[in-house]
């Protein structure tokens, strides 16, 4: 990912962060750790630290790792009492057994092989560690419009763009192909009726015009349709989030 996609990524990420319910959610992420005081947790593709700052003031021993240096730059600028390591999925810097837990929030569908990734967080894991996977279904975002045909269109061609997009659904039997043991699988959902939600719309319909799947004129028509709901308080955006956690026999 380029410098600027990172640039415009990040004010998306804190959005997303801070939207209503997101603190509670990333809370019981944390209580599904089960992170005792001073085992080491790791939160892969942590991004601009916000999770390890958190799990950090609880008195967990927090490592965050993420591919990109520049993430990494900006996480440890953020939060300077943090540990932050650049790192790939796929090949952590990390021991056999080394860790207690293992957190990935928002990261296991933007990757071509969710697989080979839980492979390597169990081979991190410590017998009896824990994971918690955490992200929506790229398929599943309702939003109720004017023109149902093309919101579906939208939400699909952008699905269509995710490099696992089902991933959230599958993450029970992921799990349990890796060699995990007492999946548990929760879903919370976000629900969004004013206009805070307005920028994630936008950029849906401006992501499919920028990529052919919609025209210009059907992009205008559509975010249109939501400015208007949102001003007149009939926007509904939900976005259901799935939550799994799991132990490392």
């Amino acid at each position: 990912m380029s410098n600027e996609a990172i640039k415009a990524l990040i004010p998306q990420l804190d959005a997303v962060d801070d939207s209503p319910g997101a603190a509670e959610l990333r809370a019981r992420s944390y209580e599904l750790l089960h992170a005792a005081p001073g085992a080491l947790v790791i939160d892969a593709g942590c991004g601009a630290g916000r999770a390890v700052a958190e799990l950090a003031d609880q008195g967990v021993r927090v490592m965050g790792i993420d591919v990109n240096d520049q993430m990494i730059a900006l996480a440890r600028e953020r939060w300077p009492y943090g540990e932050f390591r650049v790192g790939d999925v796929y090949a952590l810097p990390l021991g056999d057994g080394e860790v207690a837990g293992y957190r990935a929030d928002k990261v296991i569908h933007t990757l071509a092989d969710p697989g080979q990734a839980l492979a390597e967080a169990r081979r991190v894991l410590a017998s009896g560690g824990r994971i918690v996977l955490c992200g929506q279904d790229w398929d599943t975002l309702v939003i109720d419009s004017t023109d149902p045909e093309l919101t579906r269109t939208i939400v699909r061609k952008r699905a269509d763009q995710v490099a696992s997009p089902r991933a959230a659904r599958r993450y029970r039997n992921l799990l349990l192909d890796a060699g995990f043991r007492d999946v548990t699988v929760e879903v919370h959902t976000g629900v969004f009726t004013d206009d805070s939600f307005l920028p994630v719309l936008t950029r849906l319909a401006e992501f499919c015009c920028e990529h052919g799947a919609i025209t210009r004129a059907q992009a205008d028509t559509w975010i249109a349709d939501q400015r208007e709901r949102a001003r007149a308080d009939r926007l509904f955006a939900a976005v259901p989030i799935f939550m799994a956690a799991a132990t490392n026999p």
